[in-house]
């Protein structure tokens, strides 16, 4: 999906979050804003937001001379993630269906977003997300792709985010023993997506294989990705995608066989999709 207006006025809000974040002085507070002001003038309509924002986030890198804009913020954001594991380990437990339930807990976790303009409580988001249904609901597609895949690629989203994807690839494994499961990651640091860094910290390199998918945007942009990550994308039985950025590169996507995993954190995407701000999604194509 392409940008409109309304992307193009969130992305220049990014600029005075990630301000906020690193602690800018006035004087580079300015430098920075002033700038993604004046690019959002040529921002091209062709692009889809994660391509835009690459540019953005590369462009305030530069004027910051900080490679991780995000640094301190994913650090905490982990920590707080893994505050509430305990408490989901044992929701996973006595689950009667731990699919469902691993399922949700990833949805859950994709409320971690500091691009998205509609901010939400992790905590609440955690005490109800087990009653809440799926607005778009193809979960028992999902789980009959998951009985015949042999290859499972996940496409990861958030750093905190991915504390939960842990307990949700560690649960496919567990129901599905039989297939071989990859976890993609961002190719640098961009906003607050999870790197190789982050997703090693974790355990995912022991857990199955781990990708670094090459790309330098916000959501899996197969033209800016490695030769690896393109070949594994493509050869997957099954893809599974987390999270708004990964909906807007792939939503228009060549291959079949991949699931959509997502909280609705905008009006553009929840028109994309026909749905409502706040909606989690489970969308297969």
């Amino acid at each position: 999906m392409t940008i409109d207006k309304a992307c193009v006025d969130c992305i220049v809000n990014q600029s005075y979050r990630v301000c906020d974040a690193i602690d800018a002085p006035q004087d580079l507070r300015q430098k920075i804003t002033s700038s993604i002001k004046e690019m959002s003038k040529e921002f091209s309509y062709e692009k889809n937001p994660p391509e835009i924002a690459a540019d953005v986030y590369e462009k305030m890198a530069l004027l910051a001379n900080k490679e991780d804009l995000y640094d301190k913020v994913k650090a905490l954001s982990t920590q707080k993630a893994l505050s509430f594991v305990p408490l989901l380990e044992k929701k996973l437990l006595s689950s009667p269906d731990k699919l469902l339930t691993a399922t949700k807990i990833a949805v859950a976790g994709n409320v971690i977003d500091l691009a998205a303009v509609v901010e939400f409580d992790l905590e609440e988001e955690l005490s109800k997300v087990f009653e809440t249904d799926f607005t778009h609901d193809d979960f028992e597609s999902l789980r009959a792709k998951l009985k015949d895949a042999k290859s499972v690629l996940i496409i990861g989203d958030n750093v905190g985010e991915h504390i939960f994807d842990y307990m949700f690839v560690r649960t496919l494994k567990e129901l599905y023993p039989d297939a071989h499961y990859s976890y993609m990651v961002r190719g640098n640091p961009i906003i607050n997506d999870v790197t190789i860094k982050e997703a090693k910290e974790a355990g995912f390199d022991e857990l199955c294989s781990l990708v670094d998918s090459g790309v330098n945007t916000p959501g899996f942009s197969y033209n800016r990705a490695n030769a690896h990550s393109k070949e594994l994308f493509d050869s997957a039985d099954l893809v599974i995608t987390k999270g708004m950025g990964n909906y807007e590169c792939l939503n228009d996507t060549h291959r079949k066989n991949l699931c959509f995993l997502l909280k609705v954190k905008c009006e553009v995407v929840a028109s994309s999709l026909g749905k409502s701000v706040g909606d989690i999604i489970c969308k297969m194509i």
